[in-house]
This record gives structure tokens, C-alpha cells and sequence, in this order.
């Protein structure tokens, strides 16, 4: 399905900043949609707005409070402005148009309400507010502090005043109407607090309850830090004076919350302001729980690098004391092997998901392995393309691959004195990595046979990539003279 910039860019003209307009109201409409107990659509006139035939649905609001109205999707769908004139209308004539008489959608009675979205004096679209009518609600105050607030906003938008454009970010990270709102009137004071908003002030200390009370000075008293109590108590004091306000977070006697004012000033009438709260008390503690545990997985990553680098030193001052030369060459490839390992876990040190670079990662083996054949050859070792980032699961080995597979290059394809140069290229995709190690080198004898070599460096890589990445090796000649060993790693559900 088309998404919203995409239905824009190909069925209007509008310039950027009206797309962007469109797109803070989406971000803003889940609580119009709960306040409102009613499905939202966003359509768009195709053509002249005036005289428009047909309408297209381009985004779509279900409520969390109500049933839907349109169990199915309704985005991509076209309207005839025959069927909907109420869609035309709210176009021509500015302003909400409420339908009469309900109508029936796949048997279920909608009662439709049209309400313009308007952006520096312009009509860029229509919401239209569907309210599915066959569950009969019964009037409480916290569906009359809803119905209200929500009419308030649908008549900011009509006005152009909602959303202000400051109010786009953090809007999905926001408290929801069912989280806490509480509904000011132009004088600051308490006119309704739902049981979820009063319940959070319990939270924080406050003992009665909030009806009458000036909302700015209960919470300045209740937040301890002076800076913050000031900072919430002026953000609530602003949405009254018609300023709106991010969201922010205050903590209160062990307690965390979730505060955001809202101005509700319709066709530019003071009317209050809406505060949305939410308890984020216990969230904010599994966060630091998570991170006490991510510190202590990465402070393990890193003495496990230690205790490798350790291992690698004892290697090598056991093949300085070796007089035996293929004992000698055998640890050297064993401290190679034990190095690059820790490399892996040096970079999963200074990880946040146990995710690796593994562009970074190979730029710094790779020279490595060349130098310490230099003495063999003097071939170079350069990468072409990028790994992208790989968890660590893949990392280890994949890593460990390349260094066999980079050394076999430097140790058999060149005789020594040579130069040359053996190029590890990657490509990504969606479903799968590529990866080639090729040499301009002597290429493979004629009796090679990769599968049946009893070399230690290929069994390792065979072993690696059988158990570890679901993949195979393939050796063939190169273009040109050479080898290619060819890894085809598939990254799909990785």
C-alpha cells in the first residue's frame, strides 16, 4: 500500500511545506480519533478543490476507544463527491459540515463529519470524522470532557491553528487521552481529570482531588527540581496564553511522568487547554534495568577481548622460543586467528546491540593479515563495497572467514617477492550478502580440488560456513587471471 507521501506526491501538487502540514496532522490525529470515539480519514480533492469530482483517501485513524467504523482500509479508495457532498462542501465553504441522517457502511450505521484542513488560508484537504453508531454510548463526563476537546481541535484544524509546527516532534512518543487529560478551562483551573490523570498525581503526592484546582501551581508544587517545576508550570501557564508546547518529562517522589499542554482556542476563542499525562514510572525503571544490562554484556565483550589479546601474546612468545619452523608458523596463524577474534569483541565493547561494523571492523584486520606477509609477498589487501552492519552472531564468524580466506590468498597465489593485490569486495542487498576475495595471482593448480583440500585454513571456512552462516564457498578462476573465493551469506530473518 501507498504511503502518504507517496499518494501526495502522485495525485497533487502540493509544495512542501502543505505536505508537511498533512503529515503533522496524521502525527497528531490518534488522539482526535480517540478523543472523538470515531474512525478519521484524510482525503484529498483530485483536481480544482472548488469543483472536484472525485476524492481519494490518503491516510486512515482507527479509535482505541470505540468500535471502528470501516473494518477494512480505506487508504487508496476514491469517493464521488455525488455520494459525499458533505466532502465538497467542507472544501467550498470552509467550515465543519455535520451529516443529518447517518448512513450504512457494510451494515454498520456511520454518521459522517467533514471537517476542512486548512494551512496558510488555504483548504489542502478534508478529515472526515466517521462514528461507527452501533453500539450506543451512554454519556459519562469523561465522553462529554472527550466529545468536547475533541471539537475544539477538528475546529483548530478548520482554522489553520492545529497543528502548529512545532508540535511535530515527539507526537508519536506523546501521552494518549487514555494515558491521562485532564481539561483546563481559560482560567487554569480543573474542569474534569480522568481516573488514569488523577490517579498519576496520586502518584506524585498529590493527595485530593484536582477538580477546581489551578493546575500550574499543584504541579509546580509537587515537582521537587526547581528547574523543572518552573519548566512544566510555564508550559501548562502557555497553552493557556495559545502557545503549544513538546512534550516533557517530570519526576515527582520517586515517581516519572509524561506531561504535554495543548491550547484549545476555537476559531480563536480562549478556551482552556488540554494536559495529557502519562505514568512512565515503571518504564523508566525496566530502561534503567536495560542498560545496567548492556553495560554489564559490553564490560564482558571487553574482558573477553583482554583475555584474548592475553592468549595471542602467550602465542607469540611461545613462537619466538620455537626453533621448529612449521611450529613456528602454526602459532603465528593461531595468534592471527585468536587476534581477529578479539577484534570483534573490542568492536561489540563499544556496541549498544550487539551489533558490529563490520566495514570498520575489516578495514582493520585486513591490514594486518597484509603485513605479516610481507615477507612472504608484497601484495596488497584493500576492500571494495560495504558489509553494512552485522549482529555479532554473524560478525564472529564471517570475520574469521575472511582472514583464512585473505590469507590462503597472500600465502599460495603469489610467489615470493611478488606483488599483487587481493580486493575483498561486499555487495548487500534485502535478502542477501555477497562476498568475494579475489586475487590477481597464479590461480589454481589444475588438481585443486577445494573439497577434498585437507588445508586447516579451508576446513576452518568450510566448518564456519556450514554451521554459522547457512552459506558455501565457491572457488573458480577470476577474469583475468587469478581466483575468487565466492560467499553468498543470506540475510533474510537475520
Amino acid at each position: 500500500m501507498s504511503t502518504l507521501s507517496e499518494l501526495l506526491a502522485e495525485h497533487t501538487q502540493l509544495p512542501g511545506d502543505a505536505v508537511d502540514h498533512l503529515q503533522r496532522v496524521v502525527a497528531e490525529w490518534q488522539l482526535l480519533a480517540d478523543m472523538s470515539f470515531a474512525d478519521f480519514l484524510l482525503w484529498i480533492p483530485l483536481g480544482d478543490p472548488a469543483v472536484a469530482e472525485e476524492f481519494l483517501c490518503v491516510a486512515q485513524a482507527r479509535p482505541t476507544t470505540a468500535p471502528t467504523a470501516h473494518s477494512e482500509d480505506i487508504v487508496a479508495a476514491k469517493a464521488s463527491a455525488a455520494d459525499n457532498p458533505q466532502l465538497r462542501r467542507a472544501v467550498v465553504e470552509g467550515r465543519i459540515c455535520r451529516e443529518e441522517d447517518p448512513s450504512w457502511h457494510l451494515e454498520v450505521p456511520v454518521r459522517r463529519e467533514t471537517i476542512p484542513v486548512r494551512h496558510a488560508g488555504r483548504v489542502l484537504a478534508v478529515l472526515s470524522r466517521d462514528t461507527n453508531l452501533a453500539m450506543p454510548r451512554v454519556p459519562s463526563p469523561l465522553e462529554i470532557a472527550y466529545l468536547g476537546s475533541a471539537s475544539d481541535l477538528c475546529q483548530m484544524i478548520a482554522d489553520g491553528t492545529f497543528p502548529p509546527k512545532a508540535a511535530v516532534a515527539g507526537a508519536d512518543t506523546s501521552p494518549r487521552a487514555g494515558d491521562g487529560l485532564i481539561r483546563l478551562d481559560s482560567h487554569g483551573l480543573v474542569a474534569y481529570a480522568s481516573p488514569n490523570a488523577l490517579s498519576a498525581y496520586h502518584r506524585m503526592g498529590h493527595a485530593s482531588d484536582l477538580i477546581g484546582l489551578t493546575l500550574a501551581d499543584v504541579t509546580r508544587e509537587l515537582v521537587r527540581d526547581p528547574f523543572d517545576a518552573a519548566e512544566v508550570a510555564g508550559r501548562i501557564e502557555a497553552a493557556l496564553a495559545g502557545r503549544s508546547s513538546l512534550r516533557m518529562e517530570i519526576r515527582a517522589r520517586g515517581a516519572v511522568m509524561l506531561v504535554r499542554a495543548l491550547p484549545l482556542r476555537p476559531r480563536g476563542d480562549a478556551a482552556g487547554a488540554l494536559v495529557l499525562v502519562r505514568d512512565v514510572t515503571d518504564l523508566r525503571r525496566r530502561d534503567l534495568a536495560l542498560l545496567s544490562k548492556d553495560a554489564t554484556i559490553r564490560e564482558i565483550h571487553h574482558r573477553v577481548k583482554n583475555n584474548l589479546q592475553t592468549v595471542a601474546a602467550l602465542l607469540r612468545l611461545q613462537a619466538r622460543r620455537t626453533a621448529i619452523p612449521e611450529a613456528r608458523r602454526a602459532l603465528a596463524e593461531s595468534v592471527r586467528r585468536v587476534t581477529s577474534i578479539a577484534l570483534v569483541h573490542e568492536a561489540l565493547a563499544f556496541s549498544v546491540a550487539e551489533q558490529v561494523d563490520l566495514d570498520d571492523l575489516v578495514d582493520t584486520v585486513l591490514p594486518a593479515i597484509g603485513d605479516g606477509a610481507t615477507a612472504e609477498c608484497r601484495a596488497k589487501v584493500r576492500r571494495d563495497g560495504s558489509f553494512g552492519t552485522l549482529s555479532a552472531a554473524l560478525a564472529t564468524p564471517l570475520v574469521l572467514v575472511l582472514t583464512e580466506l585473505v590469507h590462503n590468498a597472500l600465502a599460495h597465489a603469489y610467489a615470493p617477492g611478488e606483488s599483487g593485490e587481493v580486493v575483498v569486495s561486499a555487495r548487500r542487498s534485502a535478502g542477501r550478502l555477497d562476498v568475494i576475495v579475489a586475487d590477481d595471482g597464479r590461480g589454481l593448480p589444475a588438481d585443486f580440488d577445494p573439497d577434498g583440500s585437507d588445508g586447516l585454513g579451508l576446513q576452518i571456512v568450510r566448518t564456519l560456513l556450514d554451521s554459522e552462516l547457512d552459506s558455501a564457498l565457491q572457488l573458480r578462476p577470476r577474469s583475468g587471471g587469478g581466483t575468487e573465493a565466492v560467499i553468498q551469506l543470506p540475510m533474510s530473518g537475520r
